[in-house]
This record gives structure tokens, C-alpha cells and sequence, in this order.
């Protein structure tokens, strides 16, 4: 047995016994098991050379099926309302978090090739999902088939960067490109999603929805993404510099978090995902916004931010992957979909790489476009929340594939982009043979 499992494996005879009457003390056993599967399974998956969001989406995966190695008692983890609530809140801080590691310039800064890449990144996966979805669940209605192709439209910004950066090609045209369209990609399959959820919401409480209103639908995200991030930056360097007079205590993190909580609130307040709204939050905060609290000492917010993300982010991968059955891929149906999704989400963002110039390796774009990851779960995610006829929009069985499919696409991406980087390196001048030795004088 490795020496990483023995101190997790501790936790799980506790979980089994119960944690006494008090509501809390269980959350705090429960929250304490997923935590330690998280880290764990992201050590495991970093020592194979894959990210750790993907090991804590496969530990998450290892506790949700327990059960079908005669393991019981896990499965209740996923259903707490309590760990729930800290993984939404997760996926806010985690898209916050992201948000802050880009600005409004830098988007506006990356050019026509980046957008064109996201546009593309996101029409024809969203086209190839709704296909591959009418026909392998013909008896699926069509807003299943949408959630399917807006699901497949999302890119992980923060998986490509950290690849591109650990094989030292951050600073690349390529990377510039691939890092400027995934965050326009996001943006736009934002949208997507705020349009198709809008429509699904519509139907689930007994109205139509027409071609006006899912233009209106569009107006407020557009709206929405242009009017806070314009008001924002006027805003934002205001209210930190009044929360820069206070004296107490984590008033700089404090004051971030009202502001993203705020945003997100606005945006569910319109009817969007309140991810969007925590995402723009981050994307208009800049570092000269903080730079009264840093000239005096203090850590920049995306430091601060960090570590609750570090927290509550890898919570929301470990429930994800709870929410997975294993046992639904004993349907050949599934498995079906499953390799279909897969391909259809590779062959999609592949097809970016048509719209690059010559200049830039088109190819390496095109990989660095297709991992999933986190965006991928939360659009599934909220899939899996949104019902019909109180029907979930998206199955078990049918989330189970594209859960699949997003461990697939983030597996794959590591060695695609080092091989795809490697191949336009030159290769190396062979050695010269050594020379001999001057042959000695003569008598």
C-alpha cells in the first residue's frame, strides 16, 4: 500500500461511524474526507505529469463509486446540502481567481487571430455536440442537445497556461493566442450557456421562448459583460481606495470578495449564471487598483484570493466527480457517448487552428484549445441542477459521458502541446567527431 493512501484511509472508518447528533460535526467530517481525497488524488495525478484538477475530479470519481467495491456510506457525501453549498461557492471564487489573472486591456490586446480562434472554438463544438447529440439520444429533447454542444464550446484557460508555462513556451506567439482566445472562448460560451439556460428556465415554467427573447437573452449578457466591466473599472480603483483608509484586518480581500459576490449576484439578479458575474469581477481588477495596500505591505489580492480557492475550488471537483456513476458505462449506450463526445470535442477545437496565420503554429493552438477541464464540469454541472418536467436536463448516464469526456480532453492536452512545441524546435547539430591528437615531432 503506498505510503500517501495510509493517512486518507484513516478517514474513511470515521465517516462509516457517524459523527455524533450535531449537524455540523458531520459536515466537518465529510468536508475533512473530500479535502484529503482532493490533495491526494492532485499529488498522484502532478507525479504522473497531469494536472491536479484531474486527480481531484478522479478522486472524486474513487469515493462516488465506493460502493461497488462493498465500500458503502461515501455516497451520502454527495447529496449534503452543506458541501454543496461550499463547492457553488468554490466555483465562484475559482472563476474570480481566474478573472484576476487577466484584465479588460489584455483581452482587447491579444487581436483579430485570438478572437476568430474563440469564435470558431466556440460554433463548431457547439454545432458538433448538438449533432452528435440527435443522434445518439434521438429521444432526448432539443435543449438536451444544446446543453450538449454549449457544454463541449468551454476551454480551461488555467490547464493550457500551466502546461504552456511548465514546458517554458508561455511567452510564444502561439501561447499569446491560444491564452487570449480561451479567455474570449470563455466569455462567448458564457453566453451560450446564459442563452441556453435562460431558454431551458423558460420552458421548466410553462412558457415559450421565441427567437425575441433569446435575442433579449443575448442583449443582457452582452449588456451585462460590457456594462460591468465599464463601470467596473471606473468602480473598482474608487472602492479600494476607500477601503485602503481602513485599519482592520483583511479589509483588502474583504472588500475583493464584496465585489465579486456583489457581481454575481447582479448577474443571477438578470438572469445569467452568477459565474459570469464573478468572472467579469476579476477581469476588472487590476494590480494598480491594489496598490495602496501593497505600497504599505500587504499581498496583492490575486495572493489573497489563492488560498481560498486552494480550499473551496477542489471541493467542487471532488463532489463533480462523486456525481459520476461508474456503473452507468456498463451501458454500451453510454460508452457510445462517451467516445463520441470525446472526439467531437477534439475534432472542434482542432478545427481553430484552420483560422491562424501561417506565421503561427496553428497546430499547437489548435491542442492548446482542447481541454475542458473546470469550465467544462460547471457548465455539466449546471446541467445536471437545471430540470424539465422535473426531469434533470442532463441524466446521470448522460453526465457520466461528459465526464468522461473532460478527463479524456485534460489527459491528453500535456503530452499533445509537448510533442506539438517539440516538433518546430530545431533539432539539435550533431557533434563534431573529436579531433586527433597532433601526431608527435619527428627526431
Amino acid at each position: 500500500m503506498p505510503r500517501l493512501l495510509r493517512p486518507f484511509l484513516l478517514l474513511v472508518p470515521l465517516v462509516l461511524m457517524g459523527a455524533g447528533d450535531d449537524p455540523i460535526t458531520v459536515v466537518l467530517l465529510r468536508l475533512a474526507v473530500v479535502l484529503a481525497a482532493a490533495k491526494l488524488g492532485g499529488e498522484l495525478a502532478v507525479r504522473v505529469g497531469q494536472p491536479a484538477v484531474l486527480g481531484e475530479l478522479l478522486a472524486g470519481v474513487a469515493l462516488g463509486n465506493a460502493d461497488l467495491v462493498g465500500l458503502t456510506g461515501l455516497e451520502a457525501i454527495a447529496s449534503d446540502t452543506a458541501v454543496d453549498v461550499l463547492a457553488r461557492l468554490g466555483v465562484l471564487v475559482l472563476l474570480f481567481e481566474v478573472g484576476i489573472e487577466h484584465t479588460v486591456r489584455q483581452m482587447l490586446r491579444v487581436g483579430w487571430t485570438a478572437l476568430r480562434v474563440a469564435v470558431v472554438g466556440v460554433v463548431v463544438p457547439f454545432g458538433l455536440g448538438w449533432a452528435a447529440g440527435a443522434v445518439l439520444l434521438p429521444g432526448a429533447s432539443l435543449y438536451v442537445h444544446a446543453f450538449l454542444g454549449a457544454t463541449l464550446c468551454a476551454t480551461s484557460v488555467g490547464i493550457t497556461a500551466r502546461v504552456l508555462q511548465d514546458l517554458g513556451a508561455a511567452k510564444s506567439a502561439a501561447a499569446r493566442v491560444i491564452l487570449g482566445a480561451a479567455v474570449i472562448d470563455d466569455v462567448l460560451g458564457l453566453i451560450v450557456l446564459a442563452v441556453v439556460t435562460g431558454v431551458i428556465a423558460a420552458l421548466a415554467a410553462g412558457t415559450s421562448m421565441g427567437t425575441a427573447a433569446v435575442l433579449t437573452i443575448v442583449g443582457k449578457a452582452t449588456v451585462f459583460l460590457v456594462g460591468s466591466l465599464s463601470i467596473g473599472l471606473w468602480v473598482a480603483p474608487r472602492l479600494f481606495r476607500a477601503a485602503s483608509l481602513l485599519r482592520t484586518r483583511g479589509a483588502q480581500l474583504a472588500t475583493g470578495l464584496v465585489f465579486c459576490f456583489l457581481l454575481a449576484w447582479l448577474a443571477g439578479a438578470v438572469g445569467l449564471a452568477p459565474i459570469v458575474g464573478a468572472f467579469a469581477a476579476g477581469l476588472i481588477l487590476e494590480e494598480l487598483h491594489f496598490r495602496d495596500f501593497t505600497e504599505r505591505g500587504e499581498h496583492g489580492l490575486e495572493e489573497l484570493v489563492k488560498p481560498i480557492a486552494g480550499f473551496l475550488s477542489p471541493v467542487f471537483f471532488v463532489l463533480m466527480g462523486m456525481r459520476t456513476d461508474l456503473a452507468a458505462f456498463a451501458d454500451s449506450g453510454v460508452l457510445g457517448l462517451a467516445a463520441a463526445l470525446t472526439i467531437v470535442a477534439i475534432l472542434g477545437k482542432l478545427a481553430c487552428s484552420l483560422v491562424v496565420p501561417g506565421t503561427i503554429d496553428r497546430l499547437t493552438v489548435g491542442i492548446g484549445m482542447v481541454p475542458r477541464g473546470e469550465v467544462g464540469l460547471i457548465f455539466a454541472n449546471i446541467g445536471l441542477s437545471l430540470t424539465v418536467a422535473g426531469q434533470p436536463v442532463i441524466a446521470p448516464a448522460t453526465y457520466s459521458a461528459l465526464v468522461a469526456m473532460v478527463i479524456v480532453t485534460t489527459m491528453i492536452t500535456p503530452p499533445a502541446l509537448k510533442w506539438s512545441l517539440a516538433r518546430r524546435r530545431p533539432a539539435p547539430a550533431p557533434e563534431a567527431p573529436p579531433s586527433r591528437p597532433p601526431p608527435p615531432p619527428g627526431p
